[in-house]
């Protein structure tokens, strides 16, 4: 397989069978940070069911995109937003810091987090 692609779709498999998804979604993570351009444009929309995860994983190829310097993938546009907001802290406290904190494809698709693409916790 070897493409971008195809280890992209095998790490979105992951994400969707994972009990625990921090780790397929950090080595998603480590694959679209610093991703080329043209491998970007080719990935494929993921096959997941859960909202959550689909929009989480849309949200990372949204971001690689811009940092790519291309316009977000058409498959990206025809996914909608979780419909209720979630947190990946559910500390009342540091809510307002993810508000500000969370990238905007992350913001706009309702999942609020402290990190993103590159960033290691």
């Amino acid at each position: 397989m070897g493409t971008l692609a195809a280890t992209f779709a095998q790490l979105t498999e992951a994400v969707g069978s994972a009990g625990r998804i921090s780790y397929p979604l950090a080595e998603l993570n480590d694959l679209l940070t610093g991703a080329p351009a043209e491998e970007i444009e080719r990935l494929p929309r993921p096959l997941l069911v859960d909202p959550y995860r689909l929009n989480y994983v849309t949200a990372m190829v949204e971001l690689a995109a811009h940092r790519a310097g291309i316009a977000p993938l058409l498959w990206t546009a025809e996914l909608e937003p979780l419909s209720s907001p979630v947190f990946i802290d559910n500390s009342i406290a540091l809510r307002a810091h993810l508000l500000t904190a969370s990238p905007p494809p992350f913001r706009w698709r309702n999942i609020f987090i402290d990190s993103s693409l590159g960033d290691r916790v």
